[in-house]
């Protein structure tokens, strides 16, 4: 499989310009607003997961390692409700992440419940940061499958 053309936010020098812009921002107000990046990483790994984003599953899962993620974590995420690897304010973004990122699949996609569950965990600033990252992953993804975007193999 070959990627159908470059990345649109390769090619559009003021769009690459502003989704990087967006992500300094957004991990600049995770570190003022107590939000781990680690977290932040879990809920894009969740939804480049379901969307079937492979480079972004590889990104974010390198990029958590870095953070001080572990495998073990790592490799829990798509079953995470399973698992006791997660604290309560993981679980209440990682159920946020998959809501937000299966906006067609119910009515009422985030619920209330969904929602009040990561309010009890996160004030509205950081909940706002991690909903803007959520949103942010997703456009990567959308970018990435519609084009078809292809994990670098390296030799190793």
């Amino acid at each position: 499989m070959h990627s159908r053309m470059n990345s649109p936010a390769m090619i559009v020098p003021e769009a690459i310009q502003a989704l990087q812009a967006l992500g300094k921002a957004l991990f600049a107000s995770a570190e003022k607003t107590g939000v781990p990046s680690r977290t932040l990483f879990l809920a894009y790994l969740r939804a480049s997961q379901i969307n079937g984003d492979s480079v972004c599953v590889e990104l974010h899962s390198r990029n958590a390692l870095a953070a001080g993620e572990t495998a073990e974590r790592l490799l829990a995420v798509a079953a995470w409700r399973e698992t006791p690897h997660f604290s309560d304010g993981e679980r209440a973004v990682l159920a946020l992440s998959e809501a937000a990122t299966r906006l067609s699949d119910r009515i009422d996609p985030v619920t209330d419940e969904i929602y009040s569950e990561a309010a009890r965990h996160y004030d509205e600033q950081a909940l706002a940061t991690i909903i803007a990252g959520i949103a942010t992953a997703n456009l990567w993804n959308r970018l990435n499958v519609s084009t078809r975007q292809m994990v670098s193999v390296s030799a190793g």
